[in-house]
């Protein structure tokens, strides 16, 4: 062990959590939300029914695009656990960097007047763009929840207003977004209705964007890194970017967190990226996406809501798991009963989102992990702990590429009546192997000790200068 190493002081408690913290920590994830939610929903069909690009292509954007984030990820979180600024370490990130985001959000959803391989490259470079400036918003905007309260429960709390404001604004976007696009689109089916398209598309983003800025800066404002200067005043902070690698390796417990985020992030998110075919193909048409979209974020909240409750009673790993298990039963009743009928779409879909609020959980586990990490290792990496959750979620991504692929092997073909073959690949796809998922993901959680009694003897060891090697 490093002697350079220190035994930080104690930092100084708060008496009690504010409301005003907890909202503005909210609103953080908000501003995310709205950075990447046409991403998230609306990028795989605009790219075939808009820009007009192969499931072949799109696999290889979103593949280089993480590929690229195995470097560009954990790089980001090093730079904030190094940045010293009057502002903080994590805090300017989120005052300089969303206006680029938002920037290259609408390039992302702008069609260039190009053809073959230059609409391709164009595409990507847009799209990656897009991902580095998110990846400097949400890494800085993880990391910041672990400087502003050193308290497990206190984290939990603030894990919890962050789900919470992504619960809330996926609402308001889920019953927003698909209108404000075919408002703005010009395009008409055979019967009279509107059909989402390019011009759709970019005044949707540009609005969603616009918004986004002022977010992310009243969070910033709000939230003080009270805790950093105490928590980071005796801790070597210029190591090499492989010791630091290294670092995180050795903590076990922070592993099983970002195992179980990949195996999650792949069933929600994959499924995300080819729910409206599932909605438009399968389901009967783009006006049942504002009916499922909103049950899905209403349950969400919901299940987010239920976090403080449930980790209390039953412990972050058991809740976590309890959570999982719920999700799965919604997608497989989804699955067995493809149906227009409202009720049991709005049924299904709130029962399955329910288990969305994990998140909240995961991030409560990471504070956990580095006053673990700390204690056995006597280092503190918010901005890397916070790099692997966020690298986690776009491997999840890429692993998620060659979906498209597969819905081209199931024999979708874009703007026509598919094929019952065609309806029930994209059905398996869009439930079932989200809920083999969703139990998978259950697996790491075996090995995750880490439970309130421990995070709290930890704690009172650090607070007292003990460490792991001295016992």
């Amino acid at each position: 062990m490093d002697e350079t190493v220190a035994t930080p002081k104690a930092p100084k408690k708060r008496k009690g959590m504010s409301w005003k913290l907890l909202t503005g920590y909210g609103l953080g994830e908000v501003g995310c939300q709205l950075s990447w939610y046409m991403i998230n929903s609306y990028l795989n069909i605009f790219y075939t029914d808009i820009v007009g690009l192969s499931g072949a292509a799109i696999s290889a954007i979103v593949l280089i695009a993480r590929v690229w984030d195995t470097i560009n990820d954990p790089m980001m979180g090093q730079i904030a656990d190094r940045t010293h600024t009057r502002w903080g370490k994590f805090r300017p990130y989120l005052i300089f960097t969303p206006p680029f985001l938002a920037l290259f959000n609408v390039l992302t959803f702008t069609v260039f007047p190009v053809q073959g391989a230059a609409k391709v490259i164009i595409c990507g470079i847009c799209y990656i763009l897009a991902g580095m400036a998110y990846t400097a918003c949400s890494i800085a905007y993880q990391a910041l929840l672990n400087v502003i309260s050193v308290d497990s429960r206190e984290r939990q709390l603030l894990a919890t207003a962050r789900s919470t404001g992504a619960s809330i604004i996926g609402i308001i976007l889920s019953l927003v977004a698909m209108p404000t696009i075919l408002y703005f689109s010009n395009t008409f089916q055979t019967d009279g209705t509107k059909m989402a398209d390019a011009h759709g598309y970019f005044m949707g983003t540009l609005l969603i964007s616009l918004l986004m800025m002022p977010v992310f800066w009243l969070c910033a404002a709000i939230c003080k890194e009270t805790y950093t200067e105490e928590l980071h005043k005796d801790h070597v902070e210029n190591m090499g970017f492989v010791e630091n690698m290294k670092g995180l390796f050795q903590n076990d417990q922070l592993l099983m967190v970002v195992i179980a985020t990949i195996l999650g992030a792949i069933c929600v998110t994959g499924r995300y990226g080819i729910l409206v075919y599932h909605v438009i193909y399968v389901v009967g048409g783009p006006q049942y996406i504002s009916i499922m979209f909103t049950a899905m974020t209403v349950g969400q909240l919901v299940g987010t809501l239920t976090v403080p409750w449930g980790t209390k009673t039953f412990g972050k790993k058991r809740y976590m798991i309890i959570m999982n298990v719920v999700m799965a039963l919604g997608f497989i009743a989804l699955y067995l009963y493809p149906t227009n009928n409202p009720y049991f779409l709005i049924g299904a879909s709130f029962i399955g989102s329910l288990g969305f609020g994990a998140p909240a959980i995961c991030y409560g586990m990471v504070g956990d992990s580095l006053e673990y990490a700390d204690w056995k290792l006597g280092k503190r990496q918010e901005g890397l702990a916070a790099s692997m959750l966020s690298f986690g979620v776009k491997l999840a991504t890429a692993l998620c590429a060659p979906v498209v692929l597969l819905l081209e092997a199931v024999g979708y073909v874009p703007n026509v009546e598919q094929t019952e073959a065609a309806k029930h690949g994209i059905n398996f796809m869009v439930n079932m192997l989200p809920a083999i998922l969703a139990f998978v993901s259950c697996i790491p959680l075996i090995w995750y000790k880490l439970d309130d009694k421990r995070v709290r003897e930890i704690r009172a060891d650090l607070e007292a200068g003990k460490h792991a090697w001295d016992q």
